[in-house]
């Protein structure tokens, strides 16, 4: 039974949804460091939020670990690197949290426009300045969202039932995305030109830091407001501190800060600034809602082998894991057959016809790999072996087929090695059983599994026989026995199962046989 830490205070529904789906479970918050790392190693999976860090230190403790769940979007608490090179899957959960950080943006938007953090601590001092405040009205204003993902469609959809125009910027928006919202796309400067209100819904990646930089934030149109619960560090806070004091930009509400916690800022103090302290998720039913999904995450990976919402790894639903777990278990050993068969690789093409090529490609890539790069690492797996080829240089290429072939299903492996291109193909008896048909050109059926013996000979009488001999005389059984060749009395493959292991010394004997070219030991 796989067994998962709860290591942050998280909704007791998480536990008791572990537990209803077959997953024993400890919750122990508020452990440090050291604590972590001397209790990690009996856990097969990993559920925090932001307290705990899973960092390179508990990563290396962590010896049973497969999966790491944070109940949230963000993931800076986990070294991603780390977790991939050792294997483990990292997943969030990026949905969980849309509506609650979405309405936020919309409460912040409302704030700036009637003042209401100011107009409150003003009536509460025992004032009453009503000509004080005055506020604009949403409708018919034009609001720029910067990301038309998730939580900026959310926005979209609010603001637009506040009878406002939207306009976003977002290169990944399709126009037919774009008219199924009801909003304008249009570029980073046009929204700048227009927006009365603009919001942010972006990750922090290299090409939106500082998207609202002093150069963009002089070219919005004056008066503007503007706010962010999407991350800190999209806006340049020198720059906007600058812009409000001089009346470029008329209000400001930030959720999220460069430094978190925001102790001090320069905004601080600022006429027309609100701010909170990164409140976006911070609702009763945003945490039991990602409560809920990452206990439902972790467990259909650890029984069912479903990838959802990972962050280095291709996804794959729980009801996908059961069709694709054959093909990735033939793609493994595919992988691995070229891999121990050939040395220098420098690259390889994944290749689906039949059934095959109907089904989610990257786990079956991602299997090969796994099964190629076990020559150079016993840790690689399927989420770490794409970032080891990677590293080695390896092309990797994905093709579908559409056309009828021998098999109604098959995938072929082809690698590229100095020597030119070499191919192995197999398919699936019985839409379960993986087994090979073809190494390199010649037709052959055989079973890949436990210890092998591969040869290649000239096809020639007797050879069996004192194939079978030389394994007899050694003590050697053979389980399994499978013969190919190109046309007779040419080259032939010999691949046969064994079920003790084959010492150089018989390697060697069989290697001295009359027409051997080829003799190893293979292991799947």
């Amino acid at each position: 039974m796989p067994k998962v830490l709860i290591s942050d205070k998280m909704d007791p529904r998480a536990a008791q949804i572990f537990r209803e789906r077959g997953v024993e479970v400890d919750e122990i918050t508020g452990k440090t460091k050291d604590e972590l790392i001397a209790m990690i190693g009996e856990y097969d999976g990993l559920a925090i939020r932001s307290s705990t860090k899973v960092t390179k230190d508990v990563l290396a403790a962590a010896t049973n670990l497969k999966v790491v769940g944070r109940a949230g979007i963000g993931v800076d608490n986990v070294d991603i690197p780390s977790a991939s090179a050792a294997g483990v899957v990292v997943m969030n959960t990026p949905f969980g949290n849309s509506i609650t950080t979405a309405e936020h943006a919309i409460a912040l938007m409302f704030a700036l426009a009637r003042q209401l953090p100011e107009a409150d601590a003003s009536t509460q001092a025992g004032k009453w300045e009503k000509n004080r405040f005055m506020g604009v009205e949403l409708t018919s204003k034009t609001l720029g969202l910067i990301g038309a993902g998730n939580i900026g469609s959310i926005v979209a959809d609010r603001a637009r039932g506040l009878k406002m125009k939207v306009v976003a910027f977002d290169p990944f928006l399709t126009p037919e995305r774009a008219i199924e919202l009801g909003i304008e796309k249009v570029t980073l400067d046009e929204l700048l030109a227009r927006a009365d209100f603009i919001t942010l819904h972006t990750p922090l990646t290299d090409s939106t830091r500082n998207i609202l930089s002093a150069e963009a934030l002089a070219k919005t149109k004056r008066g503007v407001r503007i706010i962010n619960c999407a991350r800190g560090g999209l806006i340049d806070e020198v720059a906007l501190k600058a812009a409000m004091d001089s009346g470029q930009v008329g209000g400001a509400a930030l959720d999220v800060f460069v430094e978190e916690p925001a102790k001090a800022s320069p905004l601080f103090g600022t006429p027309n600034f609100v701010s909170t302290p990164h409140l976006g998720a911070s609702t009763t039913e945003a945490q039991v809602n990602v409560a809920i999904q990452v206990a439902e995450q972790m467990a259909d990976f650890l029984m069912s082998g479903g990838v959802t919402n990972a962050l280095n790894m291709p996804s794959l639903s729980a009801e996908e894991a059961p069709k694709l777990k054959p093909y990735m278990a033939l793609a493994e050993r595919l992988g691995s057959l070229v891999g121990q068969l050939e040395g220098e690789i420098t690259a390889v093409s994944i290749e689906t016809e039949g059934a095959a090529a109907d089904l989610n490609q990257k786990p079956i890539t991602g299997a090969v790999l796994a099964g190629l790069m076990r020559v150079y690492s016993d840790t690689v797996n399927m989420v770490n072996a794409p970032s080891l080829a990677k590293e080695r240089g390896l092309d990797v290429r994905e093709v579908r087929h559409d056309r009828e072939g021998d098999y109604a299903t098959q995938v072929q492996v082809t690698v590229t090695t100095p020597n030119g291109e070499r191919a192995v193909a197999g398919t699936l008896f019985a839409n379960s059983e993986p087994r090979l048909v073809d190494i390199f050109g010649v037709k052959i059926e055989a079973d890949l599994a436990g210890t092998m013996l591969y040869v290649v000979n000239e096809d020639a009488p007797g050879f069996i026989g004192r194939l079978g001999g030389a394994l007899g005389e050694a003590g050697i059984n053979i389980g399994t026995f499978h013969l190919g060749r190109r046309a007779a009395g040419g080259e032939a493959v010999v691949l046969l199962s064994v079920d003790s292991a084959l010492s150089e010394k018989v390697l060697a004997q069989v290697q001295a046989l009359p027409g051997v070219k080829v003799a190893k030991t293979l292991r799947f």
